[in-house]
């Protein structure tokens, strides 16, 4: 395939499958409001309440990841067609957070985001990385280490019944802060940050402010532009819909030149000039190096493409409004929450006392899935689920209290 065919198939398979509006019949209201349902096979099996976790796929990934496939065994894929693949999904990452696609990069995993943060920045002895409590584990691991290595400080702001504020942070970050970093949304407890009073915070101290985005990207609304970020990463495998091993990765045309790359190869070439030397691009693109895994890329194109479809903004009024009747009627049976009140992401956790394997045999004899931790239960509806789904776990927790 060349490169203008292999873009043309891409496209054609990322249209094939339409949300239902598109076969001209109006959703139903109670079973199916965006009109999806039907595309996401794991539907018909099950009440799928995880995709904090890992998220279904939908019909148009699978059928991406087949042609893929298809052109692979027959020897027919061209590196051309491949990088325009890349290219296509810069410009759609791009368009869903409100950046330009010269400062989409794509990584491997959002903790890869996280690590070249962290190298890129110089970071020395004395320097400070402030995070919150309820960030993602691979950041206390990251730091921790850079703290015996290279003889930083991790400075941990603590949550406050489950949220944290930009009040909460600014005793920690000083002139010696370099990176401020934070979960846009908390795996934890879906809690969702507001991003630019502590954007401001960072600034105003001459820091990087990053946000781990993959509880966030696909699930709800993201201007990278109005919250102040200046660097970004999403893996694929949860809200974009999407497989592993692929994240796409924003770093602003402002910070760019802030942060030195730790990968170099033949892909961080601009122009190449004689006697083996090079000009190396200045954009978000320095940051990949070599080749990407191209068959996730060409399956987050294909999911990237339906989510457009649906659009953004019903995601997130839909998966909020189900989280929302997941918190009040945890409430009403008595559970105590660790996501606040009147929270904005589509993540809601609660504590209980009796043992986990009961929690995690009700649901299972239920067909429910959801996260069960020792003493958390970490409930996420998708794009996919319906209020009926949500009474129906509902009616579990009920008996469990």
């Amino acid at each position: 395939m060349d490169r203008r065919s292999f873009v043309a198939a891409a496209a054609a398979v990322a249209s094939s499958i339409d949300p239902a509006l598109a076969a001209g019949a109006a959703p139903d209201p109670v079973r199916d409001p965006l009109g999806v349902r039907d595309d996401f096979p794991v539907a018909a099996e099950r009440t799928y309440l995880n995709s904090a976790y890992i998220a279904p796929v939908h019909r148009a990934v699978i059928a991406a990841s087949r042609a893929y496939m298809e052109e692979k065994s027959k020897g027919s894929l061209e590196v051309g067609g491949l990088i325009s693949a890349t290219d296509a999904v810069r410009a759609q990452f791009a368009r869903l957070v409100n950046a330009t696609p010269d400062e989409i990069g794509l990584l491997f995993s959002t903790g890869d985001g996280e690590n070249v943060i962290a190298n890129g920045v110089g970071l020395r002895a004395g320097d400070n990385v402030v995070v919150d409590d309820l960030h993602y584990s691979t950041e206390f691991v990251l730091y921790r280490a850079l703290e015996a290595s290279r003889g930083i400080e991790l400075r941990i702001v603590k949550n406050r019944d489950g949220a944290v504020t930009a009040a909460d942070f600014e005793p920690h970050i000083d002139r010696r802060t370099r990176i401020v970093s934070v979960a846009w949304v908390s795996n934890q407890n879906g809690f969702r940050h507001d991003m630019r009073p502590i954007a401001d915070l960072a600034h105003a101290h001459g820091a990087i402010f990053y946000a781990d985005a993959v509880q966030a990207a696909g699930m709800i609304d993201l201007d990278v532009r109005a919250a102040g970020v200046d660097a970004l990463c999403s893996g694929s495998y949860k809200w974009l819909m999407s497989e592993f091993g692929v994240a796409p990765f924003f770093v602003s045309r402002d910070a760019v030149d802030r942060l030195q790359s730790d990968r170099i190869g033949e892909f961080s070439v601009e122009r190449e000039e004689p006697g083996w030397h090079y000009e190396l691009v200045k954009n978000a693109r320095k940051f990949e190096g070599t080749s990407r895994s191209f068959g996730a890329v060409a399956q987050l194109q294909a999911s990237l493409s339906y989510l457009e479809k649906v659009g953004s903004t019903r995601i997130e009024e839909h998966t909020v409004a189900l989280a929302q009747q997941i918190h009040q009627g945890l409430v009403k049976q008595g559970y105590r929450m660790f996501t606040p009140p009147g929270n904005r992401s589509s993540i809601v956790t609660f504590f209980f006392s009796r043992p986990a394997d009961d929690f995690r045999a009700a649901f299972r004899t239920a067909k429910i899935d959801v996260t069960v931790r020792a003493a958390q239960v970490r409930v996420a509806p998708a794009l996919f689920n319906n209020a009926d789904e949500i009474e129906r776990f509902l009616d579990v927790t009920k008996r469990l209290v």
